[in-house]
């Protein structure tokens, strides 16, 4: 029910700004209430402690991804052309927000174990909607028979967070949106792609 109550998603965005720009171990809840405007103690009506922060973060935001692309890929024919946009939206959608790319890319990757075991937990409904589409390509003769999902799945996903980490670590000098086409090119390949007949 929290979710539904006013200031959840004005804490929650903030949280992206002071995280993204103190680092997660910077970012006292203090900086956090400051961002969203509202007393430290509101806080504690919408979050057990800044790990809940984090991980409701990830959970909001992810959603929101998923929904995204589920919505781009519906209309969408083959699993060559639902991997082009999903590649798409996950670059374009990082590139317009810089605050949540520093997040997503470099202060979720936490070394406490629990924390990491919690934020694996949420990119689950993410990595579903990649193994759908691979197995979508299978099953049409768009991807080799022989595909190993579980690989294929690791493919795309690592390349597409590798480009993004790249794209944050070198202060987003270059286009990332305009990387989709070459990086969907080398993930079809990857999964042995062959021109459906029609």
């Amino acid at each position: 029910m929290k979710k539904n109550k006013p200031k959840y998603m004005q804490i929650i965005d903030a949280a992206v700004v002071a995280i993204a720009e103190n680092g997660y171990h910077q970012a006292q809840v203090s900086k956090i209430a400051r961002q969203a405007g509202v007393a430290d103690g509101t806080i504690y009506l919408y979050f057990k402690n800044k790990e809940d922060i984090l991980i409701s973060l990830f959970q909001e935001k992810m959603g929101y991804f998923v929904e995204n692309i589920e919505e781009k890929i519906a209309g969408k024919e083959t699993a060559a052309e639902k991997l082009l946009m999903l590649v798409e939206t996950h670059l374009t959608l990082l590139s317009e927000d810089r605050h949540l790319a520093i997040v997503t890319q470099l202060e979720l990757r936490q070394s406490n174990k629990d924390l990491r075991l919690k934020i694996n937990e949420v990119l689950k409904g993410y990595l579903t909607m990649i193994d759908r589409i691979i197995l979508e390509g299978i099953e049409k003769n768009e991807f080799i028979s022989t595909l190993d999902i579980r690989l294929a799945r690791q493919m795309i996903f690592g390349t597409i967070d590798e480009t993004v980490t790249s794209w944050v670590m070198n202060e987003q000098k270059f286009d990332l949106p305009a990387l989709a086409k070459p990086i969907h090119q080398l993930l079809i390949n990857g999964c042995g792609y062959r021109q459906p007949v029609m």
